[in-house]
């Protein structure tokens, strides 16, 4: 199976990515996914190499020119929003 590389944004890169990635990890130990998880801040998370963007409203725009999927997340605590969200998306790219 495709290990996934899963970028978590956010305006610096630091306490909001960080928990938002927390959040992803736990949902995907949850879904038994493995994948690569990581941060990033919004200036150099377009010129990462990923395959899943996980980030704010507010960072959603620096993502409208990139093919790669981009899950939207109001409040990064919350494992239910993550999971109703973002495993879908992730379980159609393992498919493919």
């Amino acid at each position: 199976m495709k290990e996934l590389r899963i970028m978590t944004v956010c305006g610096f890169g630091l306490g909001t990515s960080l928990v938002l990635k927390m959040t992803v990890d736990d949902v995907l130990q949850k879904n038994n996914i493995r994948a690569n998880t990581f941060c990033s801040d919004a200036d150099t998370a377009v010129g990462q190499r990923y395959d899943l963007v996980i980030t704010s409203r507010e960072m959603e725009k620096l993502f409208a020119n990139v093919t790669q999927p981009v899950v939207v997340v109001d409040n990064f605590l919350s494992a239910e929003e993550v999971q109703e969200k973002a495993i879908p998306v992730i379980l159609d790219m393992l498919e493919k």
